[in-house]
């Protein structure tokens, strides 16, 4: 199982069709996983019928996945954008700050590292550096 975090905290996934690997999309899928290591291009025309993708974080310490979400924001992706994997309370506003609207991250982590101290960084709008220049 797994957990969402957003902005508001912990929830459950609400997502209620199948995701479908990058290989397998199909024409009318709604929704898509990408490794760290997928060309988002190959989405092709796409973009607007996905409603979610999904992207693959293999380790907290690989940050590709953070490009992948910069670029599909940057091709025009208006729907959701959730990040999968072992992603720490640290890297939250990092994600949120990338494109993604939310992190997908297993139950044991969420164990580890509890709402209260992803929720200290949900107010991620505020919490960087180019903000505290601002003042």
């Amino acid at each position: 199982m797994s957990v969402i975090v957003t902005d508001k905290g912990f929830a459950a996934d609400d997502w209620p069709g199948a995701i479908a690997s990058l290989e397998a999309l199909e024409d009318g899928a709604e929704a898509v996983d990408l490794t760290n290591t997928d060309d988002p291009a190959r989405l092709g025309n796409r973009l607007e019928q996905l409603g979610l993708i999904r992207i693959a974080f293999p380790s907290f310490s690989d940050g590709r996945g953070f490009t992948l979400a910069k670029r599909l924001r940057r091709m025009g992706y208006r729907g959701r954008l959730r990040a999968h994997g072992p992603l720490i309370a640290d890297q939250y506003a990092m994600a949120r700050r990338s494109g993604f609207d939310e992190v997908e991250i297993p139950d044991d982590l969420a164990a580890r590292q509890p709402e209260d101290q992803w929720l200290f960084r949900a107010d991620w709008q505020n919490h960087d550096y180019q903000s505290q220049l601002k003042r």
